[in-house]
């Protein structure tokens, strides 16, 4: 009996690490290729940044203010300083979250990172740097003049 809740114990460990360590790529472009082009870019940081994996899923976001001229782009990449670069089309554009108020001229952006990549990074030591607001950026392929429109 010891010797079977054993090897579900080791199992069970191997399946978590596993989960935890197992690379995901889901972006919906090639976020490479944006960040390596020469082309003008336009960056921001999250305003507020909230990480706590351990409420479940969607608890480990940045809350970002962009100008309303971004509406119509695309698509962007999120970087998160020590968890990667994801590639995201627009959705979920709100004027508040958390009690973050859009300035005028601008909309909020909340983007999230996987629940099981910040609890691999938190268990590497890594909590700070991915709770600080200046390693989460969101960066906007230049817009072409016509998509200008607000």
């Amino acid at each position: 009996m010891h010797r079977r809740l054993r090897y579900i114990l080791i199992l069970l460990l191997s399946l978590t690490i596993i989960t935890l360590w197992w690379p995901v790529n889901d972006s919906d472009c090639n976020f490479e290729a944006i960040l390596a082009s020469k082309t003008t870019k336009f960056q921001v940081h999250a305003t507020k940044v909230i990480v706590q994996p351990w409420r479940g899923r969607h608890h480990v976001y940045g809350i970002f203010m962009i100008p309303n001229e971004y509406k119509q782009a695309p698509f962007f990449v999120l970087t998160v300083q020590g968890a990667g670069s994801y590639c995201s089309k627009q959705f979920g554009q709100k004027k508040n979250f958390n009690d973050i108020f859009a300035e005028p001229g601008t909309y909020l952006v909340r983007k999230f990172i996987r629940t099981r990549i910040a609890l691999r990074l938190i268990l590497q030591g890594l909590y700070f740097q991915i709770n600080d607001k200046q390693n989460w950026t969101l960066t906007f392929p230049e817009l072409k003049v016509g998509q200008h429109n607000s």
